[in-house]
């Protein structure tokens, strides 16, 4: 058996999770692919394999707690480590909040981009502790640090991975275990086909500060290999993030003039 890092990605079965699993599997490691659909992942391990890597597929529904206690034993005991764990998994319903489905829309989307999230840190953490290393990398968006309109319960889900990251770094970093939070913008994945956008404006994110999620990928590569708290990408997004916090009430004023009356009047 390989001794190299072992790395599990969840929502892997497409998108930034796919992106990440290719370019870690070329980086060396073994790669566990997790997510609901099975088909998709068995064809992912079998590029990835062809490539010369190494990537087990692994079904899992984040709203099954025992879905990711089972993960977590198949992983340990065919290659006895979890180095990292990349919590990616999580979708958005973006809408006025008066028109969110209760459960399909808000009740799914904290299962998965919190409960889930959460569970999946727990299932892994006593072996890191044990083995006194280990990363976790927990996506959460810049809508985490900037909550726009008709982002309400996505915003609140990213702004509870922050929170949620933030108190486990705390926790566990005498234990060698590093916990950083990655903070992308609008990346080109499926993400806006399921989070059905419909807008009036038809504003939408400029081509230049639109990511890939290969770039996303490499991104995550760094902050593997260059650890940090957080992680904004693309860097201008830093400059709204400043913005929002230095001065709420221009903010406010802006998005309302130029995208909440258009859109709703």
């Amino acid at each position: 058996m390989s001794n190299s890092p072992v790395i599990i990605i969840t929502g892997a079965s497409s998108g930034i999770g796919a992106a990440t699993a290719r370019l870690f599997a070329r980086e060396g490691y073994q790669v566990i692919l997790a997510a609901r659909r099975f088909d998709r992942l068995h064809a992912l391990a079998e590029e990835i394999k062809a490539d010369g890597g190494e990537a087990l597929p692994i079904a899992i529904d984040l709203n099954r707690l025992e879905d990711i206690q089972q993960l977590t034993r198949v992983v340990l005991s065919q290659f006895n480590q979890i180095d990292i764990l990349f919590n990616n998994a999580g979708f958005g319903a973006l809408d006025w909040l008066e028109k969110l489905d209760p459960k399909d829309d808000i009740q799914t989307l904290f299962h998965v981009n919190v409960l889930g999230l959460i569970w999946m840190c727990q299932a892994v953490l006593p072996h890191m502790i044990e083995n006194r290393r280990g990363h976790i990398i927990n996506m959460s968006s810049v809508a985490g640090l900037v909550s726009p309109p008709t982002y309400t319960a996505y915003s609140a889900s990213k702004f509870a991975v922050r929170g949620f990251s933030e108190a486990l770094r705390r926790e566990v970093g005498i234990y060698n275990i590093k916990v950083s939070g990655i903070y992308p913008g609008a990346v080109a994945t499926e993400f806006g086909q399921h989070a059905h956008i419909d807008r009036r404006t038809r504003i939408t994110t400029p081509a230049w500060l639109l990511l890939s999620a290969d770039e996303v990928a490499r991104s995550v590569l760094h902050l593997v290999r260059h650890p940090k708290r957080i992680l904004i990408i693309p860097w201008p997004l830093k400059l709204a993030v400043c913005l929002n916090e230095l001065f709420p009430g221009l903010v406010d004023w802006a998005v309302e003039k130029l995208f909440v009356r258009p859109e709703r009047t």
